[in-house]
């Protein structure tokens, strides 16, 4: 079974937004919403792979990261092991540098249902706090 090591970045602006970004249609669970982040490279802390992952997909330079959550999510095919991390600073304004879609949501008004299921917990506990 494919292992994999994910890190998160859930950008929050002081307004008590978040930035989100939307999947590939050709992805794995396509067209999904999602925090930024991606896979965690060999000898790469999860902190290292959150900034250089925000870099990379939205632009931005995260100065302060701050672990929100850790969980293991099981998929038929797969194992994923996730790193949470709460951005509330940064340098420069966040896009889809990849092409892909993205927008500002308030934090009350995420929807789980929109979200790949491993992220779920970390939506509700979002939605509490």
């Amino acid at each position: 079974m494919k292992q994999l090591q994910i890190a998160v970045g859930i950008i929050r602006n002081q307004q008590g937004e978040i930035f989100i970004t939307q999947r590939a249609a050709d992805a794995h669970m396509a067209n999904k919403w999602e925090f930024p982040g991606g896979k965690i490279e060999a000898g790469e802390s999860p902190e290292q792979a959150v900034i250089r992952e925000l870099q990379e997909e939205t632009g931005i330079v995260a100065q302060n990261v701050r672990l929100f959550e850790t969980l293991e999510y099981e998929f038929p095919d797969r194992h994923i092991s996730l790193w949470f991390y709460l951005i509330e600073q940064w340098e420069g304004e966040p896009w889809g540098k990849e092409g892909q879609p993205g927008r500002w949501v308030a934090q009350g008004e995420l929807i789980a249902d929109e979200f790949p299921p491993a992220n779920e917990p970390v939506i509700l506990k979002l939605l509490e706090a």
